[in-house]
């Protein structure tokens, strides 16, 4: 009897979690691509079109250039808006456990304060504190409360951090502005 073996089926792909917030921003640039620039360039490239020779047209070569990295970005966006799981955080309700959407207060080994915020893999802003669902510090964080403390794998060695605070912000309200803080649970340190 021959055996033969079949190769694993492949992994289903990874949720495409996303905050409204950061669900609006991609359908307003998708719209903007969609509305605004990509019309105004095909005039453009229309114009430089009808000068004649196009080998030596700049307006030509750099318009079909630019018009390709918009048509590329116009599909990574629809793919990326075809199927997202929008979670709001802010209808968590009153929690301390870390989930998508937290935004996390811990102290470091070397006691400094970091603040970060759980968001998708398209909002990511490490400026502003927001780190991918998927990142090293969100996974170790999720479904941690707070008062734990936890071990982090980072590239300088093994780190011990403790969660201070959690808390869900509402991102936005119907009119799209910034609303103030819903559900916040913070530890009191005695």
């Amino acid at each position: 009897m021959i055996k033969t073996s079949l190769p694993p089926p492949p992994a289903a792909p990874a949720p495409n979690y996303m905050t409204p917030e950061g669900y609006a921003r991609l359908k307003r640039e998708l719209l903007h691509l969609l509305d605004v620039e990509r019309p105004e360039l095909v005039k453009v490239v229309s114009w430089a079109a009808s000068n004649g020779d196009r080998s030596e047209n700049g307006d030509y070569l750099y318009g079909k250039k630019r018009l390709r990295e918009i048509d590329r970005r116009i599909h990574y966006l629809n793919k990326r808006l075809d199927k997202p799981e929008v979670v709001d955080p802010a209808t968590r309700g009153e929690t301390d456990q870390i989930f998508f959407g937290a935004t996390v207060n811990y102290i470091d080994g070397s006691g400094a304060e970091h603040t970060v915020t759980i968001v998708g893999v398209d909002e990511v802003d490490t400026a502003r504190g927001h780190v991918s669902w998927i990142s090293p510090i969100a996974r170790a964080l999720l479904k941690r409360r707070a008062g734990d403390s936890l071990k982090l794998v980072t590239p300088g060695g093994v780190e011990e951090i403790e969660i201070t605070g959690v808390r869900y912000i509402n991102t936005s309200t119907s009119d799209g502005a910034p609303a103030p803080e819903r559900a916040a649970k913070k530890l009191d340190k005695a």
